[in-house]
């Protein structure tokens, strides 16, 4: 049994949902939150501790994994502070906001010879499943091109909270809170970045940081993606299209779980739909979302055969996201991978007077 301490009662609630589905595996002893009725709300009837401070957790020796679904400026000092007291550690995203930080939390967890998770629960669904199943028989061939909409809406209800919109508390915008989750499901499929070029801007909210992105880009293998993203769609969508050779993919519009809706696969010649259909119907089924997420990291946990997140997919994220924004502030079109050299490798945050 892993002894799990949740930090953070708001996207925690969905952690403790999937880990309730999750017995077996996890235990969770604690939630640590400042505010003793938000923990209440989300009890519903299990005896785990409730906490206000994180430094009792951080000491307490039954706890093996530190849960972090804190405010992104405190994922960094927590992530280390965790490691630092012996304990594995999963991480909301984004795990950090430089490479610089990334640097300092891989040499950490291997010091302390302990795992890092960071979160990204698009991954697992049905119908990626199905993807997977199709790709790892051959019947998609390569990718040619495949295009994301992130086309959410946001107002001034969801930038209540002081930290929101602002680079100091949630340090960054639209790129980094909204179009991350789909980001990496392209990389999980598409394989990894050779070069991105973007344009971002503050359209939306009268906030600090962006709320709309048009972003380009290259995969190692040759094929060509877009992104494109908005915080002022008319409601909260997410699509994603994937044209291979031999199939396009196609998924629904669920925004926070794509890979729960049914997606179409098109075979490319017709008289191949029958095998692509069978195929997909042979698919193995797989738990949604976080409960997904927190089955391959307890696997990991546990020494067995595993597809979790792995702290080398949190890097290439926070390096995708680091030449997202230099690309979009300097017209550039930026390479991979990025050099300790980079203007941004310590952090893309601007200075006063630069432009977001």
């Amino acid at each position: 049994m892993i002894n799990i301490a949740i930090l953070g009662a708001g996207i925690g609630r969905e952690h403790l949902a999937a880990l309730r589905c999750l017995r077996d595996v996890f235990h969770v002893a604690a939630v640590v939150d400042t505010n003793a009725a938000r923990i209440e709300e989300i009890r519903d009837g299990d005896s785990f501790a409730a906490l206000d401070d994180i430094a009792t957790a951080l000491a307490d020796p039954a706890i093996d994994v530190i849960d972090v679904c804190l405010p992104p400026h405190l994922h960094v000092p927590v992530t280390l502070q965790a490691l630092a007291a012996g304990k594995h550690v999963i991480c909301e995203k984004p795990l950090a906001t430089s490479m610089a930080q990334v640097d300092a939390i891989t040499q950490a967890a291997a010091q302390a010879g302990k795992h890092v998770f960071p979160v990204f629960q698009y991954r697992w669904g049905p119908s990626l499943s199905q993807l997977r199943h199709l790709m790892a028989h051959g019947l998609t061939g390569s990718l040619h091109s495949a295009a994301l909409e992130t086309y959410w809406s946001r107002g001034a209800d969801y930038y209540a909270m002081p930290w929101r919109g602002t680079w100091e508390g949630e340090r960054g915008g639209v790129v980094l809170g909204h179009a991350i989750h789909n980001h990496d499901l392209l990389t999980h499929i598409a394989g990894d970045i050779a070069s991105v070029s973007a344009m971002t801007a503050t359209r939306v909210n009268d906030i600090e940081t962006e709320d709309c992105a048009a972003i380009s880009l290259a995969m190692t293998s040759g094929a060509l993606c877009t992104s494109s993203i908005t915080l002022g769609a008319a409601g909260d969508e997410t699509r994603l299209r994937f044209a291979f050779e031999h199939l396009t993919a196609t998924s629904g519009t669920a925004p926070y779980a794509p890979g729960a809706m049914p997606w179409t696969f098109t075979a490319r010649d017709p008289a191949k739909q029958p095998q692509i259909d069978a195929a997909v119907a042979q698919a193995p089924i797989e738990p949604v979302g976080f409960a997904g997420f927190f089955a391959e990291a307890g696997k990991a946990l546990n020494n067995l055969p595993n597809r979790s997140v792995k702290l080398d997919d949190g890097a290439a994220s926070v390096a995708l996201v680091t030449a997202i924004y230099h690309a979009a502030r300097t017209g550039n079109r930026v390479t991979f991978p990025l050099p300790v050299t980079h203007p941004l490798y310590h952090g893309w945050l601007p200075t006063t007077g630069e432009p977001a």
